[in-house]
């Protein structure tokens, strides 16, 4: 029998409609006037209920971008407002889920129904150069952008393309100043999350185990991973170790970062970072404890942990979206560390255009997106944290229910770092990359490794 599928995968489906139908009438696709297909049709076409099609319906009837004929259905209007301008927002695809983007929009075209927002897809590979064609070209007005992304633009000189912008009061500092450059801000964030442990409550509770705490090593991760781990294929702790927000970690715990000689040329071997390194390819060579699954990015270990294949998770707030429906109890606790606590800070943050020809709406739009209302909404509908503190730190009940221990990254600040705190750039860190999948399949050993790291950093 079909596996019927999850709220989760209902709530993407209405989410694609939604965006879709969205896009298609602000860029003109569907003109004034035109009748979408039935209510059955895009049932049929989306995997959703009547209901569900009607509700996603309902938010564009709201946004002023549709009206409903009695006995005809559902046309495209006419804007509400002379004079109504169009702007391009781009974004990652993610976000679209893990901040309820639709949502958000749907609520700033009811607040501003002179502006209608066209999404863009952005790509994640070749960012940097990517974002700016698409500024070149007029195809973003405002943009979602990571900190790794933001400093391939600045590494590479590109940075005359981002608008300087004024930062909103109120939001975290650690956040804002990592997106400074020479004293002006060129993005703003958006939302953020540490890398921290996820664990199902319930295989500890079966077990006899006591939860995750701050005072954790790998070493004690490893020993409780082992008693969660059983004979039917569950495993005690998974990780996507290719990922370059996942691995970092343990570089950040060894305490050290990279020093450089007069000529620039880095030093690795016999340096605490390689016992970071060495503590990686441990976690993930252990039998029985970490699955040999052929994981294809950081998705795959949330798959796992819904299916309740592995116990205990290296992930982010950005991520438990994608496991708000499990059937189990589950919950959050900082990182295990090594010789320093500390853990790999994350966050998204809106860029604008420059040379955008509706700056002023533009300007509008991120004001709106950083505001205490859609900073609240983001709170209350989603696993990620907003970078306005007051939101953020925001008590009550969502639609979105946090696990208990959802506050505990304010226990946590001072032990937020970002890779350029090891001083290593976005480029040093994909050229590490490269070279470590040879260290962690065990084909190469740790001597030469280390010097195959020295020279691609030099």
């Amino acid at each position: 029998m079909p596996k019927k599928p999850s709220r989760t995968t209902f709530h993407k489906r209405l989410d694609h409609m939604v965006a879709q139908l969205r896009e298609d009438i602000v860029s003109g696709k569907l003109s004034v006037g035109e009748h979408l297909p039935s209510e059955v049709e895009l049932g049929k076409q989306y995997q959703l209920s009547k209901n569900s099609v009607r509700k996603g319906l309902e938010m564009l009837v709201d946004e002023q971008l549709i009206e409903k004929v009695p006995r005809v259905g559902n046309r495209v209007s006419s804007p509400a407002v002379q004079g109504s301008v169009t702007i391009k927002l781009g974004y990652y695809s993610s976000v679209m889920e893990q901040m309820d983007l639709n949502r958000l929009l749907s609520d700033f075209h009811i607040a501003y129904p002179h502006i209608r927002v066209q999404t863009v897809a952005l790509p994640y590979d070749n960012y940097a150069q990517a974002i700016e064609e698409y500024m070149k070209g007029g195809m973003v007005d405002v943009f979602t952008i990571n900190h790794t992304d933001y400093q391939l633009v600045v590494d590479s000189g590109r940075q005359e393309w981002l608008e300087p912008m004024n930062p909103p009061a109120g939001q975290y500092p650690f956040l804002q100043n990592a997106f400074k450059h020479r004293d002006r801000y060129l993005a703003l964030p958006f939302a953020f999350s540490p890398v921290v442990l996820c664990y199902n409550r319930d295989h500890f509770a079966d077990k006899g185990l006591e939860e995750p705490d701050s005072g954790w090593t790998w070493d004690d991760l490893t020993e409780t991973a082992q008693k969660l781990a059983d004979e039917r294929g569950r495993f005690g702790f998974y990780f996507y170790f290719l990922s370059q927000n996942r691995w970092p970690v343990f570089l950040l715990q060894s305490g050290d970062a990279v020093r450089y000689d007069a000529q620039g040329r880095p030093a690795f071997c016999g340096t605490k970072l390689m016992e970071g390194l060495r503590k990686c390819r441990e976690l993930v060579s252990k039998e029985g404890v970490f699955p040999r699954f052929a994981a294809e990015n950081d998705a795959d270990a949330e798959a796992l942990f819904l299916q309740e294949k592995v116990s205990m998770i290296m992930t982010t707030y950005f991520s438990l979206n994608d496991i708000r429906e499990a059937g189990f109890s589950f919950d959050v606790a900082p990182l295990p560390y090594l010789n320093e606590p500390r853990t790999l800070l994350l966050s998204v943050a809106l860029g604008m255009n420059r040379y955008s020809e509706q700056k002023e709406a533009a300007r509008t739009l991120v004001d709106y997106l950083l505001g205490e209302a859609a900073q609240l909404t983001l709170r209350q509908n989603t696993f990620s944290i907003p970078s306005l503190k007051k939101a953020a730190e925001w008590r009550g009940k969502g639609t979105v229910k946090h696990p208990s221990r959802y506050p505990m990254y304010r226990e946590i600040i001072p032990s937020f770092r970002w890779t350029t705190d090891i001083h290593l750039n976005a480029r040093q860190v994909e050229a590490m990359h490269r070279e470590l999948k040879w260290f962690w399949s065990r084909m190469e050993e740790e001597d030469t490794i280390c010097r195959r790291l020295e020279e691609a950093l030099s």
